[in-house]
């Protein structure tokens, strides 16, 4: 029977050669990830169900990345509740303080998720990882509880929409824009339950950081999870990561899928989201005249190295218009480094931007960067639902790194062109 490489990952979890979309299925994990929000709920579930000890320690990554560093005491009860349970059972994904990074940009970094891995976390973005030619997903705390007790997990398994990219990128489009552009066109539950599977040439040619934008904002289409078919690419950024051995999948050319979707990547222009829903999109040049208080760079879709770079080749020699904040988050503690080593920090603090330290903060209204009342935001997050970020009367529109940077310069939602062509 011919298979996707969703169904290939999670036919081999189940020990069976083939899986159909439509069956329930109990697969093995390779990685069951919570963080400083989800995790107090599994812990406790964990304990209530009587269970005296995890079905393994390293393969279980307790992250407290949201409110990091502690913004109140609630936050600070949440992460202690992580703190004493990895420590009580020895769990070898752990990390705090200096250490810490947001989930989905650490755990890729770190090789503790590969290829042809079957991962479940008890946060919705944990699709980012079907970049790397993974399935990975979203499950409610009380499955993550279910997983560290008994290292297995129920799922339906998804029909498939395979959605095919062809052409060269517009100047300044990234993989953030070839999401928001999907979402744009099939709406927030477009693709409900279902695998995306992403491919083509445009695809090919994508940095691994643009592929991990992509896949994080697959569930804001509602999809089970999004992937990418590993190739060369995949293997020149997890091999001198990689903690234990990979599997590359593959779809079989004759696989089944519920839709095929084609884009020619020529009609694409950088992208932002309209208040309060993520397919809410428009290009740059229909935008209009937007004034902004504050800008957002940073999250585990748009805080790595690459956007840091983007951001600070628009942002250098500018200043931050009057009367906007810009917040730059490095998402992981290595990105942190890297760019300050880099130079980039000059840029930014030159620019009169605010670093903050690794942490989700305020793309989920926790910290760093909360709106008041009637305040609009661009934001490389990904979600712009009401009070996301804030007050419930606030704004969130949301970019990609370069529109986001321009921006700030112009204190008004603006393309990257009209800073670099001054």
């Amino acid at each position: 029977m011919a298979m996707t490489i969703t169904e290939k990952i999670l036919a081999a979890h189940t020990g069976r050669d083939e899986v159909s979309p439509g069956e329930l299925i109990q697969a093995d994990v390779d990685i069951a990830l919570g963080n400083d929000i989800t995790a107090p709920i599994a812990i406790n579930e964990f304990r209530k169900a009587g269970a005296k000890k995890v079905f393994d320690r390293d393969k279980i990554a307790l992250i407290p990345d949201h409110f990091t560093p502690n913004k109140d005491i609630k936050s600070a009860e949440h992460s202690k509740v992580l703190r004493d349970f990895a420590r009580e059972h020895r769990i070898t994904n752990y990390f705090e303080d200096g250490e810490v990074g947001v989930e989905h940009a650490l755990l890729p970094e770190q090789g503790i998720v590969l290829p042809g891995d079957l991962i479940i976390g008890a946060d919705s973005h944990t699709c980012t990882y079907g970049a790397l030619g993974a399935f990975s997903t979203g499950v409610g705390s009380t499955d993550l509880a279910a997983a560290m007790i008994t290292g297995k997990a129920w799922f339906k398994v998804p029909e498939t929409i395979k959605f095919i990219f062809s052409g060269k990128l517009n100047k300044w489009v990234s993989g953030k824009d070839l999401i928001l552009f999907t979402i744009g066109k099939i709406g927030v539950d477009g693709a409900l339950y279902r695998s995306m599977e992403f491919s083509g040439e445009t695809i090919e040619n994508l940095s691994m950081e643009s592929r991990l934008a992509l896949c994080n904002m697959a569930i804001e289409a509602g999809a089970k999870n999004g992937i990418i078919v590993p190739d060369d690419v995949t293997r020149a950024y997890v091999e001198k990561r990689a903690k234990r051995p990979f599997k590359f999948y593959k779809s079989d050319e004759d696989a089944g899928y519920t839709d095929i979707i084609e884009f020619d990547t020529k009609t694409i222009e950088p992208q932002v989201a309209f208040p309060h829903l993520p397919e809410n999109t428009r290009n740059i040049s229909d935008v209009g005249d937007i004034s902004i208080d504050q800008v957002v760079i940073g999250s585990c879709t748009n805080g790595r190295m690459e956007d840091l770079r983007v951001a600070a080749g628009i942002l250098k020699g500018n200043k931050v218009a009057p009367y906007v904040r810009l917040i730059i988050i490095p998402a992981t503690p290595a990105i942190y480094r890297a760019a300050m080593e880099e130079g980039l920090f000059k840029i930014f603090l030159d620019s009169k931007a605010i670093i903050s330290p690794p942490t989700c903060g305020p793309c989920l209204g926790g910290h760093m960067g909360i709106l008041a009342a009637g305040e609009r935001a661009v934001s490389t997050t990904n979600r712009n639902f009401v009070g996301r970020m804030g007050h419930p009367e606030s704004e969130v529109y949301l970019s990609n790194p370069a529109v986001a940077a321009a921006s700030a310069v112009k204190g008004r939602i603006a393309s990257p062109e009209e800073v670099m062509t001054r």
